[in-house]
């Protein structure tokens, strides 16, 4: 089955705001680094800031591989990073009229999700805090995941549609 029009341009937007909020979050965090006193235009407030949650403990490894693996380990990387990494996937994979593609795409999908709940929770729970561009990137991953789902539903057997029998 042939990728159809209108879910490659629906991918493609959504993977190209993915990838540039992500792009955005990674300049945020770095720029906050290097002057402390740096604003983003994602700060409207205390209680909304981008910048506060990027440069949290949780910004990082999703806060949790600095305690596995260790400050320094290589898979400590801003989270930024790892959407950068998830959105060009989905763009790439996107393409591929395969099912293993689509497998893939939706068990990514489904690990984005998991990742942007417990993001969530922090955000809201624990850091008490109001982040646009991280709540627009849980709706981006929530978007692609149902695509993906859409996606492997049209690419199983059952989903694809039968041809008409000939009349003789």
């Amino acid at each position: 089955m042939a990728v159809r029009s209108w879910e490659r341009a629906l991918r493609l937007g959504l993977c190209a705001l993915g990838l540039a909020l992500s792009v955005y979050a990674l300049h945020v965090e770095t720029s906050r680094e290097r002057d402390p006193d740096y604003r983003a235009m994602c700060d409207l407030s205390p209680s909304i800031s981008c910048s506060k949650v990027f440069t949290s403990r949780w910004g990082r490894g999703f806060g949790l591989v600095e305690d596995i693996l260790g400050k320094h380990s290589i898979f400590n990387q801003p989270n930024s990073l790892f959407g950068i990494v998830f959105y060009t996937l989905q763009t790439l994979l996107g393409f591929t009229p395969s099912t293993l593609a689509a497998i893939t795409l939706l068990g990514t999908s489904m690990v984005s999700i998991a990742g942007s709940l417990y993001l969530a929770y922090i955000l809201f729970f624990v850091l008490h805090d109001f982040c646009l561009v991280c709540v627009t990137t849980y709706l981006l991953n929530g978007a692609l995941l149902l695509l993906n789902c859409k996606r492997l539903v049209c690419l199983s057997p059952s989903g694809q549609r039968s041809a008409k029998p000939k009349r003789q």
